[in-house]
């Protein structure tokens, strides 16, 4: 069975770093595209970036040079480094792997 467990979150001044990891089960993530998606309040979700089995990485274009997405294999996770952190980056974050996602981890950016 996938599972998907995210950590790392909570709050942050803006201007400040976070990071995400999600611990992945069931599966080898090194062989999977993967991606984290957030869901801001009262919006939809959002794509935020993927990086893909051979190593390519995407971004949306709001989190470019700010956020670095990787995959740590040999503890089977995925993670995601956020800095400069700004209010509009707060959302719940999710992981995902195909259609399955994670529970969600919330990230506030307030002073």
């Amino acid at each position: 069975e996938v599972q998907l467990v995210e950590s790392g979150g909570g709050l942050v001044q803006p201007g400040g770093s976070l990071r995400l990891s999600c611990a992945a089960s069931g599966f080898t993530v090194r062989n999977y595209d993967m991606s984290w998606v957030r869901q801001a309040p009262g919006k939809g979700l959002e794509w935020v970036s993927s990086i893909y089995s051979n190593g390519f990485t995407k971004y949306e274009d709001s989190v470019k040079g700010r956020f670095t997405i990787s995959k740590d294999n040999a503890k089977n996770t995925l993670n995601l480094q956020m800095n400069s952190l700004k209010p509009d980056d707060t959302a719940v974050y999710y992981c995902r792997v195909g259609p399955t996602r994670g529970q969600g981890i919330q990230v506030t950016v307030s002073s």
